[in-house]
């Protein structure tokens, strides 16, 4: 695998490791992501992983760019091609409350989908996702990738609202809506769990290449856990 670095500013780098997408890839990246935030530790603003680059934000009067773009492309190499990941990656589960009153998509899949309800729930609970990327907004982490029986395109038209907590899938992908926001994935449940708080430390319960789990829960829990119906 042929690792790019560029330098794209005055105070950042980006390092290209592929063209397309896939789970491994994205696993190096969040891995060599790591890497880079001990070595230089105080001395960068941001890392920030998506699919297929790390972007590097850094203070210039603290780093020495040339050996900062050196080291970039030593390690990232080493990574990109190593037969075994040395990665501090956690599994952070989920719950999840199943139920047509906090999910205006799931009869819907179901029957397009010719599955009972419950065989959507146990489908889309049974597996082990990974955080492929976090953005559009604070706390949204797309999660791939759901089993291909219930895998489904987003909403021609968006919602303008989607619920806090929402779950959804979009295509291969699944997510969790941290806030009330438009949006147009197909919605089949409701987590009752904060996302996001820019108070906390660390602000997110996950990050890039982190495995997640959802757990289906009663109505009671649900409510119990603060959500709302």
């Amino acid at each position: 695998m042929k690792v790019e670095v560029c330098r794209v500013s005055e105070t950042s780098l980006i390092i290209y490791f592929g063209h397309s997408i896939d789970l491994e890839l994205i696993e190096r990246i969040a891995t060599f992501s790591q890497m880079v935030q001990e070595r230089y530790q105080g001395k960068i603003y941001e890392v920030v992983p998506s699919y297929t680059t790390l972007l590097i934000e850094y203070h210039p009067p603290k780093v020495d760019v040339q050996e900062l773009t050196q080291w970039c492309q030593r390690e990232a190499d080493k990574i990109a091609n190593s037969d075994i990941l040395s990665s501090k990656q956690k599994t952070v589960t989920f719950p999840v409350y199943y139920h047509p009153e906090v999910a205006p998509d799931l009869q819907n899949l179901a029957s397009e989908k010719q599955l009972s309800v419950e065989q959507v729930i146990q489908l889309h609970s049974q597996r082990e996702y990974t955080v492929c990327a976090i953005g559009f907004a604070p706390g949204f982490a797309f999660l791939g990738t759901v089993d291909a029986q219930i895998a489904t395109p987003r909403h021609a038209e968006p919602r303008l609202k989607v619920a806090k907590g929402s779950v959804g899938i979009a295509d291969q992908q699944t997510a969790i809506y941290p806030q009330e926001t438009p949006g147009g994935w197909k919605i089949i449940g409701n987590c009752p769990v904060e996302l996001f708080n820019i108070n906390s430390e660390p602000m997110m319960p996950f990050e890039v290449g982190d495995k997640v789990r959802f757990e289906p829960i009663s109505r009671e829990k649900f409510l119990d856990l603060g959500g709302v119906v």
